[in-house]
């Protein structure tokens, strides 16, 4: 994670201007803050994860896009710091009332629904699979679908090194199709919903920038997607269940 801001932001701005001129640096700047995004949500933020943050020169780098943490980011020791995130995590994405970070909770009402399957069967025509962690992890939680575009991101450079160009439209098109087909229809209104609800600046700091990021990625993807998300409380009925789950209750 030391290397999330080796490349200059300028470069990451430029490409709402040429969005069709995107150079490897570029991409490879990309591919950083889906990963800094994904590590935010996939799982409890680990130690180097979060030492990596902290440094002066990525507090800088996110001040400049708008991102400030509170004292209790800055402050803590590392143990401090990761303790009390992992409670925050707890409290916001794993908790009873809470609002875990999957498509298929978010647009569905539960979990391994429609969404998750889609996203196993995009992943596996690209060759991935999602492996085995510390915990069960959905094909459609939050941290996955970042991490996956991450991955396509480093192909399309290799492409790009190699002067493959039909492999670089090929990933390029299949990209844009994941955001329209998955993240484009949740994740804003989810970051909506994640700030609202932290008490951790590092959570509402993060879901600004997450919400903000999207708004760009969808914009140089050169796509109209609605958020289906919307940041409700109330998730739509599960295919048989009788109540809607309810978050924060």
């Amino acid at each position: 994670m030391s290397d999330l801001f080796t490349i200059p932001l300028e470069i990451v701005r430029q490409e709402a201007v040429a969005p069709a001129a995107c150079t490897a640096e570029e991409y490879a700047a990309r591919a950083h803050y889906y990963r800094l995004l994904a590590g935010a949500f996939i799982e409890e933020p680990g130690r180097d994860y979060l030492a990596a943050l902290r440094t002066p020169e990525s507090l800088e780098a996110l001040a400049e896009l708008g991102v400030t943490f509170d004292n209790d980011f800055i402050d803590p020791t590392p143990d401090e710091l990761q303790e009390t995130l992992a409670c925050e995590y707890t409290v916001l994405f794993a908790s009873s009332g809470g609002f875990p970070p999957v498509e298929s909770v978010r647009l569905k009402g539960g979990f391994q629904q429609d969404p998750c399957f889609a996203a196993r069967e995009f992943y596996a025509k690209e060759g991935f699979s999602v492996g085995a962690g510390r915990f069960q992890v959905f094909d459609d939680q939050l941290g996955v679908e970042l991490q996956f575009i991450a991955a396509l991101m480093d192909r399309i450079v290799i492409a790009m090194q190699r002067g493959d160009n039909q492999e670089q439209r090929r990933l390029e098109k299949s990209v844009k199709r994941f955001w329209a087909q998955h993240l484009g229809r949740w994740v804003r209104g989810y970051a909506a919903l994640v700030e609202r609800a932290a008490s951790h600046s590092f959570y509402r700091e993060t879901a600004m920038l997450l919400d903000a990021f999207a708004a760009f990625e969808l914009e140089l993807l050169g796509l109209d997607v609605t958020d289906e998300d919307q940041g409700r409380m109330e998730l739509p009925p599960l295919a048989g269940a009788d109540e809607p789950m309810r978050c924060g209750a």
